[in-house]
């Protein structure tokens, strides 16, 4: 890649591409949705109190499912993603059930010069920041949005399953930040026989640059979880042992495959 522009480019038009495959796929549900069902996972769950009156910026919010589905819950809701495609079909979602949601299309870190407020909650969840080159930056925007006092609710897939490649026969990538990670798909997560080739660019990082981040843009690390399952059926040879929790059929539990923390802001820190 010759520049920035490069990789936003390409994951732009990977996501552009596969929006309607998602939105079509029983991954993603979008019927069940639509008949009241919340979309949110236990994990997450969890780790929301009351959001009745809570203002909530959800980062890289895909169509927007879990965003409507916190507005539900009674929060006023933000979502943020690059994908002009998914950002036009989560406005018509949000139209058709008339949730309290608006929309930005932005790259992540442009998110300043289209947005100048604060939350209670800045929210991030589940294959998020792998397309993101410089965990710092996003540690920053995390920061800068939140009020202080306010909190990051994040949860992500661990960085142990990226490890692997495609199939979890062998570590093929590194558990650290090495630089780009630039592979074509075929088909996608929510629908592996979807007649589509998209080309990504990723990058791998490891719990402690996530940490490190929060706590040098001002934030305190009050809960770290790890989980041996996922709540999504996104990866190859998957089994179900319980409902609802998902491993690697021939590692069963023995990887870490999802972790989650929540962070507040220090009060002594303000909006740059």
């Amino acid at each position: 890649m010759d520049s920035d522009s490069d990789y936003l480019k390409i994951n732009q038009d990977s996501w552009n591409r596969k929006t309607d495959t998602h939105m079509e796929s029983d991954f993603y549900n979008v019927k069940e949705f639509l008949e009241g069902k919340t979309t949110l996972k236990n994990i997450e769950l969890n780790l929301l109190d009351d959001l009745k009156g809570k203002s909530i910026l959800h980062l890289q919010c895909h169509f927007g499912l879990d965003t409507l589905s916190l507005a539900r819950m009674g929060g006023t809701v933000t979502g943020v993603d690059l994908s002009d495609h998914a950002i036009h079909r989560a406005r018509e979602l949000a139209k058709k059930t008339n949730l309290d949601a608006k929309f930005i299309n932005c790259d992540l870190y442009d998110l300043p010069n289209h947005l100048n407020e604060e939350f209670d909650i800045v929210y991030t969840t589940y294959g998020t920041i792998g397309w993101l080159p410089d965990i710092d930056k996003w540690g920053q925007i995390v920061s800068d949005f939140l009020k202080p006092g306010g909190k990051l609710i994040f949860v992500e897939f661990h960085p142990v399953v990226w490890m692997f490649d495609n199939e979890f026969s062998k570590v093929e990538y590194n558990y650290f930040n090495s630089g780009p990670i630039e592979e074509t798909e075929t088909g996608t997560y929510a629908n592996r026989d979807a007649n589509l080739t998209l080309k990504y660019v990723m990058w791998n990082h490891s719990i402690g640059e996530v940490i490190t981040s929060l706590l040098n843009n001002g934030l305190e690390l009050t809960s770290l979880e790890e989980y041996d399952y996922s709540p999504y059926n996104c990866f190859k040879l998957i089994i179900e042992p319980e409902p609802g929790k998902y491993r690697i059929k021939h590692l069963g539990n023995k990887i870490p495959m999802v972790y989650s923390m929540e962070a507040r802001k220090k009060n002594s820190v303000s909006k740059s």
